[in-house]
Formats: structure tokens, C-alpha cells, sequence
């Protein structure tokens, strides 16, 4: 039989680093495909009312935003001083929005589009008869789910 002899001290080798850069990249390629930028040119201004009992939404790819308010500066010329609808990128009448939730519904796969939330960012001095166009508009294409964006008291 053998004997196993302790003879001197062993080292622990040197971390090979060789393939670090290709697990950054890796990384780095993947954080790139999974986050998406969501964004929108506002073509309204608004000021969101202040709420007390607020929540925050938890799953934001969910979210389907329709803003009211008046144009901006740029667009008051075209467009007048009233209260505009804006969905995504463009001015919109109330009729276009049961169209609007329909593609956006359309756009997500089966089990998210039942989760479908529309939140409602409107300013605080828009008259009551648009918004409740558009809910009527929403409530036509079974958009069901309403939230309304708010601000916390002492927030901007």
C-alpha cells in the first residue's frame, strides 16, 4: 500500500480571469434585450391631482397611459387652449380610444391582456365631461381596470 505524505505547504492557485470579460458581455448583451425603454413624447401639459390613499403600480409593462390635459406651448397654435386626449405619440378624439385599448390589447399575449391596467394621467384643471368620455369610451372596449395617476400631497 501507498503512503500519502505531507511534504511543504500548498498554495492555493491564482483566480483564472481569462473569461471575465466575456461573462461582463454576456451580461451586459442580456440586460440590454430584457429592458425595454418606454417612451412618449408628451403633446399635453398636466398637473396631476394630489391624492391621499395612493398605491403603486406593480407591473408597468401592464400599463396602458392616456393623458389629458392642454396642449404645449408648440402645439397651442394647431390644436387651441381645451383639454386634448393623447394616446402614445399623437392627439386623439374620444372615438379613437375603444381603437387604441383594442391594438394595445392586441399587442400583448393572452394572459397579460386580461391583467390590462389604463391609467389615466389628466390635469387637475380638465373639466369632468372628458374624462367621463372617455371612461364611457373605455368601459366600450371592456377596459375595465381604471387607475388615476395622482401626486402625493407636497409632491410636484
Amino acid at each position: 500500500m501507498g503512503k500519502f505524505n505531507k511534504t511543504g505547504k500548498r498554495e492555493m492557485p491564482a483566480l483564472n480571469t481569462s473569461s471575465l470579460p466575456d461573462l461582463i458581455f454576456t451580461l451586459l448583451f442580456f440586460f440590454m434585450i430584457v429592458t425595454t425603454m418606454r417612451e412618449v413624447t408628451l403633446k399635453v401639459q398636466f398637473t396631476l391631482p394630489q391624492g391621499t390613499e395612493l398605491e403603486k403600480l406593480e407591473k408597468k409593462s401592464l400599463v396602458t397611459f392616456i393623458y389629458v390635459g392642454e396642449p404645449t406651448q408648440e402645439y397651442r397654435a394647431k390644436m387651441g387652449t381645451e383639454s386634448r386626449i393623447q394616446l402614445n405619440d399623437s392627439y386623439a378624439e374620444v372615438g379613437e380610444v375603444q381603437d387604441f385599448i383594442f391594438q394595445e390589447r392586441a399587442s400583448m399575449s393572452e394572459g397579460d391582456a386580461a391583467k390590462m391596467t389604463v391609467s389615466l394621467k389628466v390635469d387637475q384643471k380638465t373639466k369632468m365631461g372628458i374624462v367621463t368620455d372617455v371612461k364611457n369610451a373605455l368601459r366600450k372596449s371592456y377596459a375595465l381596470k381604471i387607475n388615476y395617476s395622482a401626486t402625493k400631497p407636497g409632491e410636484k
